[in-house]
């Protein structure tokens, strides 16, 4: 076997319930909870309870989903599973830095509560969306795209699967062309412009927030959206130019399988990741640990 990579994942993935498997059952991560807890009362609430519309709101869904993801990871590492390399999607990458070593588990919540306020509030009085495109070729989906003054390609999933973001009615008025070509606009659970110019105005006031933060080159490799290439000395400047950039996963995890990593672990909800890699990298190892059912599927096939 090569080398071990956890993957955390992003907006979208979120459902309440998440965590709580893990909560219940490894003290290190009802730790970091209550933690997180004391400082932003109402997230295990939101996380464990909520009728699912608090968590589609972005200030609520980066400081939950950040949790689930850890919740994941920590649960593997006490089972004696140690990351080799770490990449996130999007907002997870603040936990794969997390557990990378560039800050701690708690300030990683604290910066990723920072993050959802500051791309919620850039979301504020704009009619905006995100839009997956599947069963089209990147280059064509790209072609697709450039009419639109307002819309632009950013998450680079897969080679078959790109997502758009930008205005709502040309992405609407973009799924129809797409449909037209055969292929598939799906319209995601986010509330937000993610990874688009209509980000920029986050920057700014993220970047103030995070300065208040200790924050070091992590220990560990982690894969950057921005570059696909592993963080180096400028890890805020890095996170910064995430928000507003594409994400590059399809670079990133082909980077990787080039630097030895032939076994991937998705960490926190949903199996987003696993699917995505499985075509990025059909001859990977794929994995995901969501909750207690599919952490010991994962134990028993590592063990095996």
């Amino acid at each position: 076997m090569g080398k071990v990579a956890f993957v955390f994942s992003g907006q979208g993935a979120q459902h309440v319930g998440m965590g709580q498997d893990f909560y219940d059952r490894y003290p290190v991560v009802e730790s970091l909870f209550c933690k997180a807890e004391d400082l932003r009362p109402g997230t295990m609430a939101q996380m464990f309870t909520g009728d699912g519309a608090d968590l589609k709101q972005t200030q609520n869904t980066q400081p939950c989903l950040y949790l689930a993801d850890m919740a994941a990871a920590l649960a593997l590492m006490e089972n004696g599973v140690k990351p080799e390399g770490l990449a996130g999607f999007s907002l997870g990458e603040i936990p794969a830095l997390a557990v990378g070593g560039a800050f701690s588990g708690e300030d990683g919540f604290a910066i990723a509560a920072k993050r959802g306020a500051a791309m919620a509030k850039a979301s504020e009085g704009i009619d905006c969306a995100m839009m997956a495109v599947v069963k089209l070729p990147t280059e064509q989906v790209e072609e697709l795209a450039k009419p639109y003054d307002k819309v632009w390609p950013v998450n680079y999933n897969s080679p078959v699967q790109l997502v758009c973001s930008g205005d709502k009615e040309q992405l609407e008025s973009l799924a129809k062309d797409v449909k037209a070509a055969k292929g598939r606009g799906v319209m995601l659970a986010v509330s937000g412009a993610f990874h688009s110019p209509y980000m920029t105005a986050a920057v700014e006031p993220f970047g103030r927030e995070l300065a208040g933060f200790a924050v070091k080159q992590p220990e560990i490799p982690v894969y950057a959206n921005a570059t696909a290439q592993p963080y180096t000395e400028d890890v805020k400047g890095t996170m910064l130019t995430q928000i507003d950039h594409p994400v590059q996963w399809t670079k990133l995890i082909r980077q990787m399988a080039e630097d030895g990593f032939d076994t991937f672990i998705e960490c926190g909800a949903g199996n987003t990741l696993q699917k995505l890699i499985g075509q990025i990298l059909p001859e990977a190892k794929v994995y995901r640990v969501e909750d207690a059912a599919t952490l010991e599927e994962t134990l028993s096939a590592l063990n095996a």
